[in-house]
């Protein structure tokens, strides 16, 4: 990864996952920055996961923002305000405690492939260059 490159938000998330790849979908469409991804299974995400002291869970999602690893539902959010239209108005649910927001992300983490199943990430020319684990 490039200097100019390091302060971009990187989204981590379940390569195998339909519904997360659907996810990363929406992201790309709505977003109002370039944001970095990078799957859960790549070494790249377990070298950067590891150099914060993460030991990667394949349910949940994170988020590396200047440096700080957010996850779970603090990755959520802080990824919805960085997403056109009314999105960041999502940041509101930070009144809601962790505990109840966490459980709810995980009633869906716990479902998320039965959710949506296998929908596989085809990012556009442009599109690929946020993504950090390319094999290509």
């Amino acid at each position: 990864m490039s200097e100019s490159q390091q302060n971009i938000p990187i989204v981590f998330y379940d390569g195998d996952c339909g519904f997360c790849n659907s996810s990363v979908q929406f992201i790309l469409k709505k977003r109002k920055e370039d944001i970095h991804f990078a799957t859960l299974q790549s070494s790249f995400a377990e070298d950067l996961l590891k150099k914060h002291d993460i030991t990667i869970e394949m349910d949940t999602l994170y988020l590396l923002r200047n440096d700080k690893i957010y996850s779970r539902s603090n990755a959520a959010l802080r990824i919805c305000k960085s997403l056109k239209g009314g999105y960041p108005l999502m940041m509101g649910f930070w009144i809601i405690p962790k505990f109840i927001r966490d459980g709810v992300y995980n009633m869906i983490a716990k479902r998320r492939h039965k959710i949506r199943a296998g929908h596989c990430v085809i990012p556009t020319e442009n599109e690929r260059k946020l993504f950090l684990d390319s094999t290509s």
